[in-house]
This record gives structure tokens, sequence and C-alpha cells, in this order.
């Protein structure tokens, strides 16, 4: 930069925290808001990349999550209760054989004609304890009970065990059984119950429960480095076609050829079908770049010899040359613009405004010829606006030039095509079938009477071609002339 142009602008310095931005100048108040008029742009940071890798990891281990703790719940509740059926049941074993060890004695107390077999019953504060109560007796407890009594409930008479537990013994919490029946030779409903202390059978649970969890934990960690290895190594083909894609921009490779799996073969082929597009491309502009470099070579070495010889017809050769070499910048310039267009791959152009604008151009040259423009107003093609007008511009324009002063354009013709038809009409002399292949040949000319250079319908096949479409030469039936059949394309609606 320049001593001037730095000049123009002066140098701005950061203020000091805790001061103002802006310094007022003297005799001149400060702004009334310095951020309004130094507005600060904040940079927006880049998002975050995302590990596909990591995503996987995560939902496997929500999912593991979830299965382990909907499982693990599941099967507590299983053993858990397995236990504690294991415990009644052992309870109830011993109320039974209570209840059929006892009998009434004369004066209609309950005693046992045989005693039970725990010795534990024996044993004061054992854990184990037994005790029939009847209204209107006294309780007859276990030897177990010592100085204690067992408070049952007494609430229901269904001849059926009642499971339930009880805290009434303090630092012993109780698992309870009890059955109201009543004994032969009585009227008395009596009540036999059973408990148990609930330590072992707690003990039993902690440990159920702590096999599961260890257990558990194991397996999770094993599902989760599996979910890695898994991740790793379903990954490794994506790894291969980076490697793949590194050799191709070191190595000079053109294709992914490594095996890989049906999962990644169709990015695979979408690869080669861009790395073989893009090669199309290249090759299209290094042919154009050919031939352009060849059509100018002839007109600069006719120049160059007339300038070397003094030709005093060097002005005139100059313009007859120049124009030459335009034309075939142009053609060349045209067919260039029509592939890098195409290979946007979202162009769409509708064919009525564009058939209108031409002819409004075309009629102001050709005041004389009677213009008829006919069919779909809503008709769209899969290509770009200017080079629609250019395709348009020539065709429509050969037939003014070359037609007796009628020119039809229809487009849409056939509108149940899968393509876009479009014809273009004249009233002159037509084309000679033997000569319709040869027309769209650079440079070539049926009437050299009338100004041209040869170029146009050459232009017109090449774009046409680059967007897919196609351009035919026939005899009008309601003209009698020429009738030129475009087809494009169709855009999507």
């Amino acid at each position: 930069m320049d001593s001037g142009t730095a000049s123009t602008t002066p140098p701005t310095s950061r203020a000091p925290d805790g001061a103002s931005g802006a310094v007022a100048k003297v005799g001149q108040s400060p702004p009334a808001n310095p951020a309004a008029e130094n507005p600060v742009t904040v940079a927006t940071p880049p998002p975050a990349k995302r590990s596909l890798a990591r995503r996987m990891m995560a939902i496997a281990a929500l999912w593991i999550g979830v299965l382990l703790l909907g499982g693990g719940f599941a099967l507590d509740r299983t053993l858990v209760r397995l236990v504690e059926d294991n415990f009644d049941e052992q309870l109830e074993y011993v109320q039974t054989a209570l209840i059929t060890s006892a009998e009434i004695d004369s004066f209609g107390d309950v005693q046992l004609y045989r005693s039970l077999g725990d010795q534990r019953f024996l044993e004061p504060n054992s854990g184990v304890y037994w005790q029939v109560t009847g209204e209107g007796h006294q309780p007859f407890p276990s030897r177990s009970l010592w100085d204690r009594n067992l408070k049952v409930q007494g609430d229901h008479f269904d001849n059926e065990p009642h499971f339930y537990d009880s805290d009434q013994f303090e630092d012993e919490p109780l698992r309870i059984v009890e059955r109201t029946v009543i004994l032969p030779d009585s009227d008395t409903r009596w009540t036999f119950a059973v408990a148990s202390a609930r330590d072992e059978l707690d003990y039993q649970i902690t440990r159920i429960r702590s096999i599961l969890v260890w257990s558990f934990a194991a397996l999770g960690l094993g599902l989760l480095t599996m979910a890695m290895l898994q991740s790793w190594y379903g990954l490794s083909p994506l790894r291969r076609v980076r490697e793949a894609i590194l050799a191709m921009r070191t190595h000079g490779t053109n294709r992914i050829t490594a095996p890989l799996p049906l999962e990644v073969e169709p990015l695979v082929d979408e690869i080669n079908a861009l790395l073989a597009h893009t090669e199309q491309q290249a090759e299209e502009a290094r042919m154009h770049a050919g031939n352009l470099a060849h059509a100018l070579k002839t007109p600069l070495t006719v120049l160059t010899n007339a300038a070397t010889a003094h030709d005093p017809r060097l002005s005139d050769l100059v313009c007859r040359e120049t124009k030459t070499m335009q034309r075939h910048v142009e053609h060349h310039l045209a067919r260039a613009r029509a592939v890098g267009r195409r290979a946007s791959g979202h162009a769409r152009a509708e064919v009525w405004p564009s058939a209108e604008s031409v002819l409004r151009a075309v009629t102001r040259i050709y005041e004389d010829t009677r213009f008829d423009l006919d069919g779909n107003r809503d008709a769209a093609v899969a290509m770009e606006r200017q080079d629609l007008d250019e395709i348009l511009g020539n065709l429509i324009e050969n037939a003014a030039k070359y037609g007796g002063g009628s020119v039809f354009v229809t487009i849409d013709a056939e509108r149940a095509a899968k393509d876009c038809t479009i014809w273009i009409e004249d009233d002159g002399m037509g084309i000679p079938e033997s000569a319709r292949a040869k027309i769209f040949d650079r440079g070539a000319r049926l009437d050299t009477g009338k100004p041209g250079t040869g170029l146009g319908l050459a232009i017109v096949r090449d774009v046409v071609q680059i967007y897919g479409g196609s351009v035919d030469l026939d005899e009008s039936e309601d003209l009698g002339g020429l009738l030129v059949r475009l087809t494009l394309p169709r855009s999507a609606p």
C-alpha cells in the first residue's frame, strides 16, 4: 500500500479496559452510542465436527444400558421372588407339621402329642418360633420365644396360610405365616403362627443382588468393548476409501478398485462416477483448447505472413481474419459455458418467455417476415436460459433469413412425450435430405449469397448434445420449407 492511500485511513488503537473506544475531538460532544458507529462483527465459530464412531458408541451404550437395567430389574424381581417363595414354603411346612401335631386336652387347651423335629424351637431366642392362639385361652408358645409372645393378626378365618413381615421384635425383623383352623373336639378358632427371623432371607437376597450387579457390570463392559470393536471394524471400509482417495491424489490413480463391502459399494460407485465425470470435463476442456488453438493458428499465420511481406491489403486481411478468429472463440466459449452449466445439475428454463424474447429481437431485423408462436406456455426444459436463448436465436434467425417470409414456432408439440419438442418451420427452399447431415458441420453453408459464418448450427448441435438433447431436420408439411425438430430434456416440475 502506498503512502497516499495509507494517509487517508488513520490507524485505530485498542482502548484499555474500562476506557471508551471512541475519543471525542475538542469542541465536539462524544457520540451517544460508540458501538453503533463502530459495529463489531463477531465471527461465527464453525460447527463442531461429529464423529460417526462416537455416535454409534453412544447409541450402543444407550441401548445396552437400557437393556441391562430392564433385564437386571426383571431378573432381580424373579430371583428375589423365588427365594421368598422357598422361604415361605419352609415356614408353611413347619406350620402344617404344627397343626397335624396339635390336639385338645381335657381342659380344652391345645397341646402337642409329638414335638417338632427342629431343635431351634427349644433354644431361647433362636430366631425360629411358633405359637398357637385361641380366643379365651392363653397363648401356647414354643420354648424359643421364652418370655415373649407373637402378636398375630388373627383377622381372618379362611383356613389358608397368610404371610407377612413384622417388626414387633426389636432388631429382629420377622417373616410370619399364620393360619386359622378349628381342631376336632373344639369350637375355638385357633391361630397357628410360625415365625422366622429374616436375617437368612435378607442375606440370600443381598448375595443374589450382589452377584447380579457384578455379573451385569461385567456383561455391560463386555458388550461395550464388543461395540467398540464392531464400530472400529465396521468403519474400516471408510478408512480404506480414504486411503484409496489419498492414493489417487498422491500416486495418480483414477479409480477406487479395492474390494469393499456391499454397503460401501454405492458410495464408491458414485465417487468413481464423479471422477469419470471430472475426467470427461477435463478432456472436453483440453479438446476445446486444442480446437481453439488449431482454429486460430491459420488466421494468425495469414496475418503474420502479410505483415512480414508488407502486403498492401493488410488492413482488409486483419479485418477478415479477426472476424474469423472471433467466430471461433465464440463457438468454443459457447460450448465451454454449456459444459460448465450442465455440471451444476439444477438448470431450468421456461421455453415460452425465451421464444418471445427471441422473436422480439428477430422481428426488428426481419420486419417483413410473419412469425407465429403457438404451443404449451408452461413448458420448461432442463438447461440454462442463456443457452436456450442462443439455440432458439440461431434457429429462428436462420428460418427468417433463408425462409420465404413465414416462420412458425410450436412449443412442446408432443406434450405426452418424455422430452420437450420444439418445431421451427419456414416456407423457404428447404434443405435436401442428402445435405442435412453436413449442414451442422463447422463452416458449412448452402446459400453463400447471404452473409453468415456457418457456425450457428454447429453451436446449436454442440450445446444441445451437451444437455442430452437432439436436433433433426425435416420437411415442413404446412409451409413446405425446412422443419427443425429440437428435442430437449424436460425439466422436473
